[in-house]
């Protein structure tokens, strides 16, 4: 704790997915919100019937305003669907991609959800960028945790797959993810216009400036690839690489949540905690595992990591508090007066 002050913790987090809105919601419960800066991935951002749609933005924003689904982790709570199921009345027309079998409403917007892409469609058109945009919707929810896109240029994830009966085709992430269900192998991914990106403003504070840098346990691949694709930020992460603490989305093995077990594996990489600490071991310096893979610590620390062992399954906001705890103390030690918010 080294001097940190009562409710002077700065935490920060790289987010993409549903696993990290639940770390990030445990985060915030133990830190408070107004401590907590997230740097998300928007490669997944798709503009669908006209619109510019932000999944993992969304996401987060949601579960930090305590409106997201319980049941799926994303969307709202409540939701209705009439929207989408008018727009089937129009599904005479070819869907866009042979395999999406659901046509016009293969990507489903709940009737609530789609004010939040309305709006920030209309705010983009007007010039403003997406972190300012993003800042807007989420004290339109209430939500004082600094939400930051990774970059307000345009990335995409492109996911080259194999397609029953051999075919190799390029398809964006949500075609994949979504469309095809995430059932198809993937052959390779790559994050374009990457290479020519930006940090948005704030990133690269937000990592420089934490006195804990949590790596939340989502796709290592296509959720925190993306951000880390961004020139400069893999090098801000990996300069306070001490102070950085990475959480494990493999548990025994398995994905809890998504594809990122079989994503692993096809790119030649192991699908366990072992194999992400071989990810992560050069941005940070202890890894967060499940207790069922307390056997792996041997693996992990040969990597160069610290592995702290603690129930990591998140299946309600006690459990990702609990988690948070055992994660911030990884970095500032057991003391409960590090967390007073």
């Amino acid at each position: 704790m080294s001097g940190l002050r009562a409710g002077a913790l700065k935490v920060s987090a790289l987010a993409g997915g549903v696993g990290a809105a639940r770390m990030l919601r445990g985060l915030a419960s133990v830190v408070g919100q107004a401590s907590l800066s997230a740097v998300i991935n928007t490669a997944d951002d798709i503009v669908l019937h006209g619109l510019h749609i932000s999944p993992d933005i969304d996401t987060v924003t949601y579960t930090l305003a305590g409106a997201s689904n319980p049941e799926t982790g994303w969307g709202l709570a409540g939701e209705t669907w009439a929207v989408m199921d008018a727009l089937r009345h129009f599904e005479v027309l070819p869907p866009s991609h042979p395999l999406l079998s659901r046509g016009l409403t293969w990507f489903a917007l709940g009737d609530k959800d789609l004010a939040t892409h309305l709006y920030r469609t209309g705010r983009l058109a007007q010039g403003a960028p997406l972190s300012q945009v993003t800042a807007e919707v989420a004290r339109r929810w209430g939500v004082e945790a600094r939400l930051l896109p990774m970059t307000d240029q345009p990335v995409e994830t492109r996911v080259t797959v194999e397609l029953p009966g051999g075919d190799v085709q390029e398809v964006g992430f949500q075609e994949y993810f979504v469309g095809l269900r995430h059932q198809v192998p993937v052959r390779e991914v790559r994050f374009a216009g990457a290479e020519v990106a930006l940090p948005a403003p704030g990133v690269t504070e937000a990592i420089e400036g934490a006195d804990v840098l949590v790596i939340c346990p989502s796709n290592p691949l296509v959720s925190i690839g993306p951000v880390l694709a961004v020139p400069g930020v893999a090098e801000a992460v990996t300069r306070r690489r001490e102070r950085n603490v990475a959480v494990s989305p493999i548990v025994a093995g398995k994905a809890l949540k998504g594809p990122a077990d079989r994503m692993l594996a096809e790119a030649g990489l192991e699908p366990s905690a072992a194999g992400v600490a071989r990810l992560w071991a050069p941005l940070a310096a202890t890894l967060v595992v499940d207790e069922a893979d307390a056997a792996l610590a041997p693996s992990i620390e040969a990597h160069g990591m610290r592995c702290v062992v603690a129930p990591s399954v998140m299946s309600g906001p006690a459990e990702a508090a609990a988690l948070a705890r055992s994660t911030l103390a990884a970095v500032l030690g057991p003391s409960p007066e590090a967390f007073a918010r």
